[in-house]
C-alpha cells in the first residue's frame, strides 16, 4: 500500500483495535469484517488508518504513539476479519505501559489485553500471520527483522522450598513430593476464579501445579531449582486455550441467559471434560435450550468484541450490575484493582476465540437452580469425532442405521432380562438338585464344597440353607477360577468363626460372618483348592 496523507471522512467512526507490548516491536489489530479500499499512514510518531467494511460502514482511526518507531520496519497486512500491523520499536526491550502517546486523552475504542513483556497467550494464528509479515520484510530486505524469540518468557527464581502437593492421578489421590517455587514474575495462570490454573515448563521442569499465595504465583514443580537463576517459562498452550475457550463461552451464554430470559448465574466449574453454568432457576425448558444455542452461536457468527477494564478497588462503578461481568480482584505491585471482563451480549475474537458452542443438556442443581452443561471450541470437534466413532462402532455391532440404534439397544436389553431371568430360574433348580444329590449320597461326610463360574449369592446361599441345617461345612464359590469372585464359607457357628478368617486371608479377600456365615468378595480365587483342602482336613480331624 502506499503511504499517503488520510483526510477524516466527516462519517466515520474508529475500529476496535488489540494491542501487545513485545520486546522489540508493538502489534496491533484492527478488527474489522471484511476489510476493503484500506490506507495506512504508518509516520515515526504516530499512524492513521482508513477503511470500509463489507457494508461500506467507513472506520478512521488517529494513534499518537507512546514512543516513536521505525517506520522502515514496521509493516501492515489485510485479513479477512482484520487488519494488522507490526510496529518495530526505536528502543528495543524498551516496555510500553501504554499505547498512546497521551494518557488522559484515552481512545475507547483501543481494547488492552495486558499482553505486555513476552507473553505467549495471544493465538496461534496472531503468531503465524506477524510471523509471514516478518519474513516478508526479510526477503525484501528492507532492514533486520524482527525475530520471534521474545515470545518466550525469561524471568528469574526468587525462592524454592520443599512441599508436598495432594494430587489425583487416574481418579486415585497421591501425595507428590517436590518444590514450591516463586518467580520474579509469571505467564503461568494460577487457578482461581473458576477456572484450573496453567502447566507448562520452568526450563526444561514441568509445572504440576500453580497456586495463589497472596499477591504470588507459586509453581510446584518436581525438581529443585537455584534461586537467582534465570529461566524461560513456557506455557501449556494446548491447555491454557482450551481454558480460554471455555472461558469466554462461559460469558457469552451467561449473558445471553440473562438478557435473553432472566437467569443469573450463580456459579460455574470448568471441568476437563466438560463444563458447567449454575443457573438461578429451577428448570430451564427444551425451547428455550434451544433458543439459547442459537443466540449464542450466532453472536459467535458476527464476531461481538470483548472489552476489558482495569478499575481500582473502591471505584464507585464497582458496584454497579454488570450482568455477564467476570470480576478478578488482583492485589499486587499495582495496588488493588478489578479486572472486569465485559461481555454485553457475548464476547469472542480476538481475545476469546470460542468458534462454536454446544449446549449438551441441564441437570437438576442446588435447591431451585439448574446446572446447564456445555462444551465449547475444540471440545466440540473432539466430542463430534468421539460420537461419530461411536456411532460407526455401533452400526457395525447392531447392524442397523444411526437412526434405529436406539431401538435396537431396546430390543437388545429386553432380550438380556429375559435371558437372565431364565439364566436365575435355572440356577436356583440346579442349587435344589445339587443339594438333593448331597443329601442322598450315602458316603457323604461332613463337608461339601462347590465352585459354579456362572452362580451368584443366591444360588450359594440356597445351598448353604439346604445343607448347614445338615450340620455340615458348605464351602462355596462363584466366578472365574483364577479371578476375582465371591466365596461363602456356612455350617456350625464356632467353626465358621474360627476358620473364615483363614479362608479370609487364603482368598486376599474381604468379608465378614455371624450366625454359621462368613462371605464375601475374593480378590483371587487361584487358591481355591488350596482352602478347599485345609477345610476338608479340619473336618477330618473332627471326625
Amino acid at each position: 500500500m502506499n503511504k499517503i496523507t488520510i483526510v477524516r471522512p466527516e462519517e466515520s467512526q474508529p475500529a476496535r483495535a488489540v494491542w501487545y507490548d513485545r520486546k522489540k516491536y508493538v502489534t496491533v489489530t484492527f478488527i474489522v469484517h471484511k476489510p476493503k479500499d484500506v490506507q495506512v499512514d504508518i509516520l515515526p510518531d504516530k499512524m492513521i488508518l482508513y477503511c470500509k467494511n463489507d457494508t461500506d460502514d467507513v472506520f478512521y482511526n488517529v494513534l499518537p504513539f507512546y514512543e516513536n518507531i521505525q517506520i522502515n520496519d514496521s509493516r501492515e497486512r489485510v485479513y479477512d476479519r482484520s487488519i494488522h500491523i507490526l510496529l518495530r520499536k526505536l528502543k528495543p526491550d524498551y516496555s510500553w505501559p501504554r499505547l498512546q502517546k497521551d494518557e488522559a486523552a484515552g481512545f475507547p475504542w483501543t481494547l488492552i489485553t495486558g499482553g505486555t513483556g513476552n507473553e505467549v497467550e495471544d493465538g496461534k494464528e496472531e503468531f503465524d500471520m506477524y510471523a509471514d509479515m516478518i519474513k516478508e520484510m526479510s526477503s525484501k530486505n528492507k532492514g533486520e527483522a524482527p525475530d520471534m524469540d521474545d515470545l518466550d518468557f525469561v524471568t528469574s527464581v526468587v525462592s524454592c522450598c520443599p512441599a508436598e502437593l495432594k494430587h489425583e492421578v487416574n481418579g486415585k489421590k497421591e501425595t507428590l513430593k517436590g518444590f514450591n517455587v516463586k518467580l520474579q514474575d509469571t505467564i503461568l495462570f494460577p487457578e482461581g476464579g473458576g477456572q484450573p490454573d496453567d502447566h507448562g515448563l520452568i526450563g526444561d521442569v514441568p509445572v504440576v501445579r500453580v497456586t495463589r499465595q497472596g499477591a504470588d504465583a507459586v509453581h510446584f514443580v518436581g525438581s529443585p531449582l537455584e534461586e537467582g537463576q534465570e529461566v524461560q517459562v513456557k506455557v501449556d498452550w494446548e491447555r491454557r486455550f482450551d481454558h480460554m475457550q471455555q472461558h469466554s463461552g462461559q460469558h457469552v451464554i451467561t449473558a445471553l441467559a440473562e438478557n435473553m430470559f432472566g437467569y443469573k448465574t450463580t456459579s460455574w466449574v470448568l471441568g476437563r471434560q466438560r463444563s458447567t453454568i449454575e443457573l438461578d432457576t429451577p428448570s430451564v425448558k427444551p425451547a428455550q435450550l434451544q433458543a439459547l444455542e442459537e443466540a449464542v452461536n450466532e453472536k459467535i457468527r458476527v464476531h461481538t468484541p470483548v472489552t476489558v477494564q482495569l478499575l481500582s478497588i473502591d471505584d464507585p462503578a464497582v458496584e454497579k450490575e454488570w450482568g455477564g461481568g467476570c470480576q478478578t480482584i488482583t492485589q499486587g505491585r499495582f495496588g488493588s484493582l478489578i479486572s472486569r471482563v465485559w461481555m454485553l451480549t457475548c464476547a469472542v475474537e480476538p481475545m476469546c476465540p470460542t468458534s462454536v458452542i454446544k449446549l449438551l443438556g441441564t441437570e437438576k442443581g442446588k435447591k431451585n437452580k439448574t446446572n446447564l452443561i456445555f462444551l465449547t471450541g475444540n471440545r466440540v470437534l473432539k466430542y463430534a469425532e468421539k460420537s461419530y466413532s461411536t456411532e460407526r462402532s455401533l452400526v457395525s455391532l447392531l447392524k442397523t442405521g444411526p437412526d434405529e440404534h436406539v431401538e435396537a439397544v431396546d430390543k437388545l436389553q429386553k432380550s438380556v432380562k429375559l435371558l437372565l431371568k431364565t439364566n436365575l430360574s435355572l440356577l436356583r433348580d440346579m442349587a435344589v438338585v445339587i443339594t438333593q444329590n448331597f443329601k442322598n449320597d450315602p458316603q457323604r461326610g461332613n463337608f461339601f464344597s462347590l465352585h459354579k463360574k456362572e452362580g451368584d449369592n443366591e444360588f450359594m446361599n440356597i445351598i448353604a440353607n439346604e445343607l448347614t441345617t445338615e450340620g455340615t461345612l458348605v464351602f462355596l464359590t462363584v466366578g472365574e477360577e483364577k479371578g476375582p469372585g465371591l466365596f461363602l464359607l456356612a455350617g456350625p457357628s464356632e467353626r465358621v468363626a474360627e476358620m473364615g478368617p483363614r479362608v479370609l486371608e487364603m482368598l486376599q479377600g474381604k468379608g465378614a460372618g455371624k450366625n454359621g456365615r462368613f462371605q464375601g468378595k475374593a480378590n483371587s480365587l487361584t487358591r481355591r483348592g488350596e482352602v478347599e483342602a485345609f477345610l476338608e482336613q479340619q473336618c477330618k480331624q473332627e471326625e
